[in-house]
């Protein structure tokens, strides 16, 4: 699915990864937390074989967010907690402080323990995608995966999640699936994939200079905001 991939992200960095549907950019992702392993090639971190590395070890250091995240009909503090039942209340406002979703947590009706509706119904979907952030964080891992978070938002609500993706991504090694300008621009740079190579990288206004494929998913979206 994936092929020839030379791929070097420093700590702390944060690539973007743009690709039109079945151009493996999930699959890629994927290697990360070893829900795939390669069949050919490595995937190191920190210099060490994943497969080396204890599976529970590896992946309590990643936090993944998707396009959208299922909300369960229980507290907002368990649905955060989800997966990390032992979790401290300490660490569960620390990921939520950092989700930017204290402020409107502590304005429902029980705060942390208001129960939620099924999938979260109660909520706009900033507010369920900044929960899911915040689950993404609650062990502070040292590597973010984010597939696509503002996908399933619209463009006016998009602008409430900016400020928790900048603070998640923040100091972590993180791994964004992103089709939108807005959220490409914050990548420090950017892979562009077909049929599981990757055919393009640089940051955004290295590749807004060269003909490709970057440009033209750029360009379409300029025509369109205008």
């Amino acid at each position: 699915v994936v092929r020839d991939i030379d791929l070097t992200v420093k700590a702390g960095e944060c690539v973007a990864i743009l690709g039109a549907t079945g151009a493996g950019k999930s699959v890629l992702m994927s290697l990360v937390p070893r829900f795939f392993d390669p069949t050919a090639g490595r995937v190191l971190i920190d210099g060490i074989d994943a497969r080396r590395l204890d599976l529970d070890d590896l992946r309590r250091n990643i936090g993944l967010v998707f396009q959208e995240s299922f909300l369960f009909s229980n507290t907002v503090a368990a649905n955060i907690a989800f997966g990390h039942p032992g979790a401290t209340r300490e660490q569960i406002e620390r990921a939520a402080r950092i989700a930017a979703a204290h402020d409107f947590i502590m304005e429902l009706p029980k705060g942390y323990d208001t129960v939620l509706g099924e999938s979260g119904s109660s909520l706009s979907g900033g507010q369920r995608q900044r929960l899911a952030i915040a689950r993404a964080l609650l062990l502070e891992p040292a590597i973010l995966l984010l597939d696509d978070p503002t996908a399933a938002i619209d463009s006016e609500t998009e602008h409430e999640i900016f400020e928790a993706l900048d603070r998640a991504i923040a100091g972590r090694t993180t791994f964004i699936v992103a089709h939108r300008l807005s959220t490409l621009r914050r990548a420090d740079f950017v892979i562009v994939m077909e049929r599981g190579r990757i055919v393009q990288r640089g940051t955004h206004e290295e590749l807004m200079r060269q003909p490709g494929p970057y440009l033209h998913v750029a360009s379409l979206q300029l025509v369109d905001n205008r």
